[in-house]
């Protein structure tokens, strides 16, 4: 029997309401008990702005008609929308016999390791989470953690519309320049390339005994 957890990975395929996935993350990790296999999601979201749990309203910097979500997780105000990949990692901290930090990086590094099969060079930065290409921002995250068990998780933005962003300070960083795989390559990665390249990523980590994929 192995020691290591099994994973289901779901992958929506419909633009998906961030208040149902919320309210479903937060289920999941209420009812889940230590023997429940991990999750990880992979959507897109409609457009909506969230706020990060110690969020400022201040960040949110010019009016518009985008819904504004009050969430749980870590970090400040950012955008989610069509054109960015999004994963959520329902994970058991404590049975992975992760730190918080552990899942802080496991998730910049795949964004890094995603960027990398694509040539391009990108970074984390220890004093502000995420990953970055040439001081702009590629890919965002933010956290909840309840009783070790963790939701939420990591934005990448593909060929998402800029718009959002430039409504706020995103991720409460003032001037921060946000930037797309489609702005550094002509020839960029679909939604569901970059999926598939991130389920193979997961299937070669050696953190989990079997990956199940489901598409919902």
């Amino acid at each position: 029997m192995s020691s290591k957890p099994s994973l289901i990975i779901r992958c929506f395929n419909d633009l998906q309401d961030y208040t149902t996935r919320f309210e479903a993350m937060k289920d999941f990790t209420t009812n889940r008990d230590e023997t429940t296999p991990d999750e990880v999601w992979l959507l897109q979201h409609q457009d909506v702005l969230t706020q990060g749990q110690a969020g400022k309203a201040e960040h949110i910097l010019i009016p518009s008609n985008l819904p504004i979500v009050h969430t749980d997780r870590g970090g400040q105000v950012t955008w989610h929308g069509k054109g960015q990949l999004v994963a959520y990692f329902l994970l058991d901290l404590n049975r992975l016999k992760w730190h918080v930090r552990t899942l802080v990086s496991f998730a910049e590094q795949a964004m890094i390791d995603l960027l990398k099969q694509y040539h391009i060079n990108a970074y984390a930065k220890p004093d502000a989470p995420g990953v970055y290409v040439d001081g702009r921002k590629i890919g965002s995250l933010g956290f909840k953690i309840r009783r070790g068990r963790s939701y939420h998780g990591l934005a990448l933005n593909i060929d998402c519309a800029l718009t959002g962003f430039q409504t706020i300070n995103p991720c409460g960083y003032a001037g921060l320049e946000m930037v797309r795989l489609q702005d550094m390559l002509e020839d960029y990665p679909s939604f569901e390339q970059l999926c598939h390249d991130f389920i193979s990523y997961l299937q070669n980590t050696n953190f989990f005994h079997d990956l199940v994929v489901k598409s919902e």
